[in-house]
């Protein structure tokens, strides 16, 4: 993924986010859908006053590489809600790394899951997924259990962070939203600290 620093402004019409560019979809996306969608699990502040999105699959190398200084920023201000969105576009263990974090939700551990998946190098297999996993004491069969229980929430919310990236013609793995801004690709420290001052102004 090529470095791409320049934000694609979304365009506020009533409330909602236009889709970049125009397409032969009629259907719009709103700021409450895709900012606060009620399955999406959220890391930081639920209620900080800046909203980041980080559109990320766990094979992608750029989005781990990213994702730490994220995190750091989001810690250190306290304030910042960060919605992950699983975009599992590498394949099938991208796919099945998604659904045992999205599992863990129910387990209460989904930051830990994130992390531990952030971490791990690529490419994934079954064994990596599971060690990482197991390394920060989630039990395996019962996340691919709670995924299996709730599937229809999470395949609905899998479908929905697909579309909204084809809507927004993501390149790919990493994007972010911050605000209402879209900046796709990987994304420098200070490009996020203006970003997010850019939000709150």
């Amino acid at each position: 993924m090529a470095n791409r620093r320049d934000a694609i402004k979304i365009g506020l019409g009533l409330g909602a986010i236009a889709l970049l560019p125009a397409r032969a979809s009629t259907e719009t996306l709103t700021v409450n859908q895709v900012l606060f969608d009620p399955d999406g699990p959220v890391l930081g502040n639920p209620k900080g006053d800046v909203t980041i999105v980080e559109y990320f699959d766990y094979q992608c190398p750029y989005c781990k590489a990213n994702h730490p200084m994220i995190s750091k920023i989001v810690a250190a201000d306290g304030n910042l809600r960060l919605v992950m969105k699983d975009w599992p576009i590498f394949g099938p263990p991208s796919i099945r790394a998604t659904q045992l974090a999205l599992g863990s939700v129910d387990l209460g551990k989904y930051k830990l899951a994130n992390e531990a998946l952030m971490k791990t190098q690529s490419p994934l297999n079954d064994e990596k997924i599971e060690a990482a996993l197991a390394s920060v004491g989630i039990d395996v069969a019962e996340a691919a259990a709670a995924f299996s229980k709730n599937a229809a929430k999470w395949n609905g919310l899998l479908m929905r962070n697909e579309f909204q990236a084809q809507q927004f013609q993501l390149p790919g793995t990493p994007a972010y939203i911050v605000g209402t801004e879209i900046y796709p690709g990987v994304i420098q420290e200070e490009d996020l600290r203006k970003a997010i001052a850019k939000a709150r102004a």
